[in-house]
């Protein structure tokens, strides 16, 4: 088996292979480019994501710098993403992310991990589990989630949180380690902040 067969399939594998690196530099090397865009070339950023990210639904958004171990290429987006400044991704294994997922600015998802053996991890080895963010789910700022997480869709994830476990739909959680707070209910539905009512009838002529 060999390591890039390795790396696909979950088990522990040599990252610096050569076979690994002559299919990751060129990618690479497109990231570079795609983060020397300006913001007037969204066209260039569209292009970039139907090219190179593994899957890349309709009226997705990148604000840049983008950073990924694989410049996307194992990235999985649904529509309607949007994404804050510097998200970066470690995706040398999969991320699925659903429908209208909002990213924060600096927010970490990774999918990549080393064995807690010193000896295999001084040989700088490694291991990927997948992330899945169902669709409408919001990642707060400076978020991070560790690899093998699943967020439910609609979930809420404060700013600073650090995701080690699944979280379920239609939940806000925050801390590190990230815990569900409460459901999201029909109070969200009548106050946006505080005590300040959301005046559905203005945003309906929106």
């Amino acid at each position: 088996m060999t390591q890039y067969e390795r790396m696909v399939r979950g088990l522990i594998y040599d990252p610096g292979d050569s076979e690994i690196m002559e299919e990751q530099m060129p990618l690479l090397d497109r990231l570079w480019e795609f983060n020397q865009l300006k913001p007037s070339q969204t066209e260039a950023k569209q292009r970039y994501m139907k090219e190179v990210f593994a899957e890349c639904g309709e009226g997705c958004y990148i604000e840049l710098p983008f950073h990924a171990n694989w410049g996307g290429r194992h990235v999985h987006f649904g529509s309607g993403i949007y994404a804050n400044f510097n998200l970066t991704v470690v995706d040398d294994g999969h991320l699925y992310v659903g429908d209208k997922v909002m990213f924060g600015p600096n927010v970490v998802v990774a999918t990549a991990n080393h064995p807690l053996d010193a000896e295999l991890r001084g040989r700088a080895l490694q291991y990927n589990k997948d992330v899945y963010i169902g669709e409408n789910a919001w990642i707060g700022a400076a978020a991070v989630i560790v690899p093998g997480v699943r967020i439910g869709k609609n979930a809420i994830i404060g700013a600073g949180s650090v995701v080690t476990k699944d979280i379920p739909d239609d939940v806000l959680a925050a801390g590190n380690p990230c815990r569900v707070i409460r459901a999201v209910s029909e109070h969200d539905r009548e106050f946006f902040y505080k005590d300040e009512k959301i005046d559905w009838e203005a945003l309906g002529r929106l």
